[in-house]
């Protein structure tokens, strides 16, 4: 896939990188990516997968914009409450990377609906907010064989892992699934939602862009996803760790 001149000079950084060059941007501008979720997380994963190049963003999301949501979902803005996320987030994608191509899907991911959306791309990014769309987009991810990065907050500290539970090339078993980090979700009413334990704000943008950072790999294929491996993030201590499962 061509590049253009003003192209080259929009990811003039990317493409001096000897990991990335030009085949790499090239490898971006070809990807597709569905997002699930335009909220904390999906904001930070939207803004700079589309600054990187990414040809194709998909959006999944149902809700609109509230004011509570704009202390953290940073891709909206004052004058977006009230809107569908998903025109929101095009809106703003369209602002800082004009070459980017959106597809919105203004509705809520499930089991049922995951498969027809997860088929038609490349990478999935999920940053949902519940259990349930977490085990729909995984399930269809590893059924499709489309790499998937997960990511999780709450309050001050967050979690990201790479998920690709199909067998490698190489391997002698397969990569471990989602159901295999969560073999059961928590009961209800054990975790409290965002409204009632609250979230720093900064926090979503530092694990959003760790999961934008995963994507980014995955697509150009240099460095180690964190495929079988947990990284957690304490953002009150600054520490951070990654264990293996």
């Amino acid at each position: 896939m061509i590049l253009t001149d003003e192209e080259l000079e929009r990811y003039a950084r990317h493409i001096v990188l000897a990991e990335v060059g030009g085949p790499g941007q090239q490898a971006l501008k070809r990807a597709r990516v569905l997002v699930v979720g335009a909220g904390g997380l999906g904001a930070p994963v939207l803004q700079y997968l589309a600054a990187a190049g990414v040809g194709t963003l998909g959006i999944v999301d149902d809700d609109e914009v509230s004011l509570s949501n704009l202390q953290r979902q940073v891709i909206h803005d004052t004058g977006a409450v009230g809107l569908a996320k998903v025109d929101s987030a095009m809106a703003a994608i369209s602002r800082i990377n004009p070459n980017v191509v959106v597809e919105p899907y203004a509705l809520r991911l499930t089991q049922d609906n995951a498969p027809g959306l997860v088929c038609g791309f490349d990478v999935v990014a999920d940053g949902s907010d519940n259990f349930a769309t977490r085990y729909a987009v995984a399930d269809a991810c590893a059924a499709w064989r489309r790499p998937l990065v997960s990511a999780a907050v709450g309050r001050f500290d967050g979690s990201v892992t790479t998920l690709k539970p199909y067998a490698e090339e190489g391997r002698l078993k397969d990569n471990p699934s989602y159901r295999d980090l969560f073999p059961a979700p928590p009961p209800d009413g054990t975790l409290p939602t965002c409204a009632e334990a609250g979230i720093l704000g900064a926090l979503t943008g530092v694990i959003g862009s760790m999961m934008a950072l995963e994507a980014i790999k995955l697509i150009t294929g240099i460095g180690d996803p964190l495929i079988g491996r947990l990284l957690l993030f304490d953002g009150l201590s600054m520490r951070v760790e990654t264990i293996n499962y």
